[in-house]
C-alpha cells in the first residue's frame, strides 16, 4: 500500500531525472519544453519535499549528491516502468485477454509462433506477449503469466505440464559433409564439431550411443541458441546435434542434411509451466489446451 504523503509529484520527478541525467537545468528545460527557471523550481519543491539537497550548485553547474545520484538511479527505473505500463494499458484497448508468456527462443521463434495465429484465430481479441528466459525463475518476482521450459518437470510453485521430448540429430550443409567425406560416424570425429552452450555433453552421448570413441567431443564453436547452431550448420562451419522437430525448415530446403539415421533422446523435455494459483485462469486453461494440441498434432 502507498502513502500518499511519500510519493512526489510526477512533474518535479521528470525535472529531476532529465536535470540528472544532462548534469544540466538549461539542457534538461529543452527537453522538457520548459523555461529553465521552471525546472529549477520543480527541483527545489522534490528537495524541500524530501528534505535534502540532490545536487549541489556552483555557478551554473549541478552536480549531483550522493543521495541525489541513488535516487536518481531509483526514480529513473520508476519512471521507465510506469512509462511501459501507460504504454501497455493504451495498446491493450479493445482486448479481451492478455497473456504474458516467458519462451525458450528458439522453440518460440521456429515452433510456437508459426503455430499462434491459430490460437488468435480460436480466441479473438487475445494479446500474447513474448519474452525470453532460458532458466526458471521466480514468477512472484517476474511479469509472467507461463513459461516454456526444457529440462526436469522440477519449478517450485508451478505446474509442470508435458508438451514433448526431445530428439536431437547430427546435421551439417551437403556442401560439408561432401568436403569433409563424412560416411560414418566415425568421420565426425575430425570434424568441427558446432556446439550448443547449454547442452556441453550433446556429442560426448551421441558418440556414446553409436559405440564411437572420440577424443574431444567438447571441441569446437559454441552458440547460445539452436537458431545461431543451424545458421552455421547451414552455413557450413560444421557439424551439429540439433533437435529434428526445431530444423523442419532447412531439412525440407535441403540446406542440412540429416547425416546419419542414429539420433539420440534427450534427458530432458519441454514443458509448459504456470502458477499453481493461476491453474484455472479462464485464458491460461484456454491456452494450456491449445499448445498441448498443438503438441500430439507434431
Amino acid at each position: 500500500m502507498f502513502r500518499r504523503g511519500f510519493l512526489p509529484n510526477v512533474g518535479n520527478l521528470l525535472a529531476f531525472e532529465a536535470t540528472a541525467r544532462h548534469g544540466s537545468v538549461s539542457r534538461a528545460a529543452e527537453e522538457l519544453n520548459l523555461t529553465q527557471s521552471a525546472v529549477s523550481r520543480q527541483i527545489q519543491q522534490l528537495e524541500e519535499s524530501l528534505g535534502v539537497s540532490l545536487f549541489s550548485r556552483s555557478r551554473q553547474r549541478v552536480v549531483l549528491t550522493d543521495v541525489g545520484r541513488l535516487y536518481a538511479s531509483q526514480v529513473r527505473s520508476t519512471l521507465s516502468e510506469l512509462s511501459d505500463a501507460t504504454h501497455q494499458a493504451i495498446a491493450l484497448a479493445g482486448t479481451t485477454g492478455v497473456l504474458n508468456l516467458a519462451t525458450l527462443p528458439t522453440f518460440g521463434t521456429r515452433w510456437l509462433i508459426p503455430r499462434i495465429p491459430d490460437f488468435f484465430a480460436r480466441h479473438p481479441g487475445v494479446t500474447v506477449n513474448f519474452g525470453v528466459r532460458l532458466v526458471p525463475f521466480d514468477f512472484a518476482a517476474e511479469p509472467f503469466d507461463a513459461a516454456i521450459h526444457f529440462g526436469e518437470p522440477h519449478w517450485p510453485g508451478a505446474v509442470c505440464e508435458l508438451l514433448r521430448t526431445e530428439e536431437v540429430v547430427p546435421v551439417c550443409s551437403p556442401a560439408y559433409r561432401e568436403r569433409e567425406n563424412l560416411r560414418s560416424p566415425q568421420d565426425l570425429t575430425c570434424a568441427t564439431l558446432l556446439q550448443q552452450s547449454t547442452r556441453p555433453t550433446a556429442w560426448a552421448e551421441w558418440f556414446a550411443s553409436v559405440g564411437v570413441e572420440a577424443s574431444n567431443p567438447l571441441r569446437g564453436p559454441r552458440f547460445e541458441q539452436f537458431a545461431m547452431v543451424a545458421q552455421a550448420a547451414a552455413a557450413g562451419l560444421g557439424a551439429a546435434l540439433i533437435p529434428h522437430f526445431l530444423i523442419a525448415d532447412e531439412l525440407a530446403s535441403g540446406r542440412l542434411d540429416i547425416l546419419f539415421p542414429e539420433s539420440l533422446v534427450s534427458g530432458g523435455a519441454y514443458y509448459l509451466v504456470y502458477p499453481e494459483h493461476k491453474a484455472e485462469t479462464p485464458l491460461l486453461r484456454s491456452f494450456r489446451d491449445w499448445i498441448l494440441d498443438q503438441t500430439r498434432q507434431g
